[in-house]
């Protein structure tokens, strides 16, 4: 219930930031727009209105951002992996063992590991097996 009502009011004061910062005289001149006097919030006393305003809506902004994430964290803190873990079914005894290999029958070796063979495939004769090697490349004079 209070993590909804802190994002609410979070959405609320970041839209409210952007409008104030949107409002703000253009101070650079960024993309050829100058940041002339035209405007309904010309005056010098305005500016410094909008800048306090940004002021505390941005550090309403980053407090509201650190109190989601403790209240977000504490919440979910119930939720460790370890807890979730059945460490008592787990038998020491068992722990730190080599594995078994896998049985055969006995007195069989087991069988030995074999690559597939290679298929070779000449793009410019089609989709036809080279059974043959590669010719060797015609010899360049000089």
């Amino acid at each position: 219930m209070l993590l909804g009502i802190l994002l609410t009011i979070h959405i609320i004061v970041c839209v409210c930031l952007i409008g104030v910062v949107l409002m703000q005289r253009s101070e650079g001149g960024a993309l050829g727009m100058g940041g002339g006097p035209s405007g309904f919030m010309s005056a010098r006393g305005a500016g410094d209105l909008l800048t306090r305003v940004t002021w505390i809506l941005g550090s309403i902004f980053f407090v509201l951002s650190l109190a989601l994430t403790l209240l977000s964290g504490r919440q979910g803190a119930s939720d460790s992996v370890v807890d979730r873990m059945k460490i008592d079914a787990i038998d020491p005894s068992k722990l730190n063992q080599p594995a078994q290999p896998a049985p055969t029958s006995p007195g069989a070796a087991p069988p030995p590991l074999s690559a597939p063979t290679p298929q070779v495939r000449n793009p410019f004769t089609g989709d036809a097996d080279a059974t043959t090697s590669p010719a060797a490349p015609a010899p360049t004079n000089p």
